[in-house]
């Protein structure tokens, strides 16, 4: 049974797509189908259901896929071992990041890390924080550079590296715009334009609220924070933001006892062992804080 062929399978099952998966191996999808199909073979049983465009797992694949997925980050850590033993750094380091943070954050760190460890094959996944920290959890991702969640789950090992303060913000033309100073309960009778309700950014600003006894009005939710920021601009409603996006377009509030903020860091699994260049990613973004 091939690494190869089983990567293939996994990244068919995940993405629900043959031509996805492709995209995601930088493979062809006939190259993706042969590679499912000689795995099948092998097991003599059928992985996918195909009914027409739609694509299932068998109960056979779902049986496979967790063992499977098991295999696959095995063989990744031989090879991490082996690379790790000469005191090198090298080999392929798979982590991930919120858009947010890869576009504000990491630029800085990314370019030192490439210049200092050229031998790294950098496989960099862009997601949510909290889909992130599954990844770690489930041993997807080696390293996640994400929001960190406002409590520890037991199996992740958590470091700061960066604080990111929040701010209340509107659009210039917005009622609110002309205030330099209000209360939570004058806020709170505009709509607002949030993250989604299982972001961490979501969870602390429904903390904060939650003595005041009044529901915030959300008009609209996303959890990409650039087309938030955009939201607010275009006066569809206030929101909660890292102060690192306020610009001219917007308009910051000073709400009374609202002093709110996140921290930003790496996330690992307590039971994985690092390698080289996961380490040397956590120090050179520590660096740069």
């Amino acid at each position: 049974m091939e690494i190869s062929a089983l990567q293939a399978f996994v990244e068919v099952a995940e993405r629900a797509s043959f031509s996805a998966a492709a995209e995601a191996l930088y493979l062809t999808q006939p190259a993706v189908s042969k590679r499912v199909a000689q795995l099948e073979s092998e097991l003599g049983t059928r992985l996918f259901d195909r009914i027409g465009r739609r694509i299932s797992l068998t109960g056979s694949g779902a049986a496979l896929l967790p063992r499977a997925r098991r295999l696959i980050n095995d063989a990744r850590e031989l090879k991490r071992l082996v690379v790790d033993l000469s005191g090198e750094v090298g080999g392929r380091l798979v982590m991930g990041t919120s858009h947010h943070i890869g576009l504000h954050r990491l630029p800085a760190p990314l370019k030192r890390f490439t210049e200092q460890f050229p031998a790294v094959e950098l496989d960099i996944r862009f997601m949510d924080s909290e889909a992130a920290c599954r990844a770690v959890e489930v041993g997807d991702l080696e390293l996640a550079i994400v929001t960190l969640p406002p409590t520890q789950p037991s199996m992740l090992k958590m470091q700061v590296i960066w604080d990111d303060p929040l701010a209340f913000m509107v659009g210039r033309d917005h009622p609110l715009a002309g205030r330099d100073t209000l209360s939570l309960t004058e806020l709170l009778r505009y709509p607002a334009v949030l993250p989604g309700t299982t972001t961490y950014t979501r969870g602390i600003l429904e903390s904060a609220v939650q003595d005041v006894g009044i529901e915030i009005h959300v008009a609209m939710a996303t959890n990409y924070l650039e087309t938030l920021h955009m939201l607010v601009a275009t006066g569809l409603g206030w929101s909660l933001l890292p102060a690192t996006v306020l610009d001219g377009e917007v308009h910051a509030l000073t709400v009374d006892g609202m002093q709110l903020s996140r921290e930003l860091g790496a996330v690992t699994h307590r039971k994985r062992s690092l390698s080289n260049a996961a380490q040397r990613m956590i120090e050179t973004c520590l660096t740069s804080a």
